[in-house]
């Protein structure tokens, strides 16, 4: 009860301490009047499963208003990591409508993670580990006493600068995300769990959840593990709670912006990632940040998803 006082007691204050802060507070809604155009993959992806976006959205929807178990978990981690949970809503909602399907009950979530939990990969690519690919001197600048956050994103840095598309001693590397390349020892695209939580954003929030929720630290070198932690529903709400935060912090610390009362911009970042470098870009051209279909679809449900909590 104290966890569901607090949550709504900051989403009732949200607006006070952007003022407060001297942020700019981004007003609710939509920017854009239509919801701009979906990507071909997402397209093909549900065309190719037989059924909608519409379709998708409704059994999502349908999955959380008669899950009350799951919405009292989403309530009580997003209090622990001082949002609304309205922004997890909206980030299941998106993943579940544009991404995967909807599994009909949360049971199912928690079967599909056990059957991963005992398999055996790595990550790496090639004969390449990922621990020996970071031990290469290139990496040296990225400190190991870091914080997972600012470790692996220097890592990812790296990776863009030096490694993607290239070849380096005799080795060519995809011209693609550090997390595809070397995190999805699957297939590509492959992300999996209530949140849709890829391994690599679960290794940069290690610390957070580690420190909020008191799940232990993952490790790059236990693959199974990273995924035993994403796909758990009880532990990717934790992983999904700390992307969201660290959206917020980074666009009220380098933007000056605060997005705490617009779920679409949150739902965006959750979906495209990358919220401080975003926020570098928003700090360079002014105004403010604009949702893409993902979010648009957020704020556009809004009051209905509302009604679920």
């Amino acid at each position: 009860m104290k966890r569901l006082l607090l949550a709504f007691l900051l989403a009732m204050s949200s607006v006070a301490a952007a003022d407060a802060a001297g942020l700019r507070a981004v007003p609710e809604g939509n920017r854009h009047v239509e919801q701009p155009r979906v990507p071909g993959a997402s397209v093909r992806r549900t065309r190719a499963g037989r059924t909608t976006f519409d379709d998708k959205y409704d059994k999502i929807r349908d999955l959380l208003a008669t899950d009350k178990a799951l919405i009292g978990k989403i309530k009580a981690t997003a209090a622990d990591y001082r949002i609304d949970p309205i922004h997890m809503i909206g980030a299941i909602v998106g993943e579940h409508t544009y991404n995967v399907d909807a599994y009909d009950r949360l049971q199912s979530y928690y079967i599909k993670a056990a059957a991963y939990a005992g398999d055996r990969f790595r990550f790496g690519h090639g004969d390449q580990t990922i621990s020996a690919f970071v031990a290469r001197p290139e990496f040296s600048r990225c400190d190991p006493e870091a914080d997972s956050y600012s470790l692996w994103t220097c890592r990812e840095g790296v990776w863009e600068k030096s490694f993607r598309g290239r070849s380096v001693d005799g080795i060519s590397y995809p011209d693609n995300r550090f997390s595809a390349v070397f995190f999805q020892p699957f297939y590509a695209g492959q992300t999996f769990g209530l949140g849709q939580v890829n391994p690599l954003t679960a290794l940069m929030l290690s610390d957070m959840v580690a420190k909020t929720s008191g799940y232990e630290r993952l490790d790059e070198n236990d693959a199974a593990g990273v995924y035993e932690a994403i796909m758990d529903p009880d532990r990717s709400l934790a992983y999904m709670a700390a992307a969201i935060r660290r959206s917020i912090d980074d666009y009220a610390r380098i933007a000056g912006v605060d997005i705490s009362t617009n779920p679409g911009v949150t739902a965006t970042l959750y979906n495209t990632g990358g919220s401080a470098e975003r926020a570098v870009a928003l700090r360079s051209r002014g105004g403010l940040p604009e949702e893409n279909y993902y979010g648009w679809l957020v704020n556009d449900k809004l009051p209905e998803l509302k009604s679920l909590l």
